[in-house]
């Protein structure tokens, strides 16, 4: 006997009801990690005094500017994604 063969897609939730949110899933996470991040480099290139540190001065440097650029780029899409749920929200 063979099985019966079986939807493959998802199942959906009952209306009304919303599936909860992965904290990954927040269009914000990106921004404020690589915020973060650059913070803690530009620490290192910058402010740093310690002699281990200042071997790896150059990476830290580089690693801050593209940190910096990466932040505005993502917080410039977070922004936009934000305000395009706000609207969806408003036309329903």
């Amino acid at each position: 006997m063979s099985e019966p063969e079986r939807d493959e897609t998802p199942e959906t939730e009952p209306e009304g009801e919303e599936v909860p949110r992965n904290p990954f899933d927040n269009p914000l996470f990106l921004p404020v990690l690589l915020f973060g991040l650059a913070l803690w480099f530009g620490y290192d290139g910058w402010i740093n005094q310690d002699p281990k540190m200042l071997e790896h001065l150059a990476f830290n440097r580089y690693g801050f500017g593209f940190l910096v650029v990466a932040f505005v780029w993502s917080a410039i899409r977070a922004r936009a994604e934000l305000r395009a749920a706000a609207e969806a929200k408003k036309t329903q």
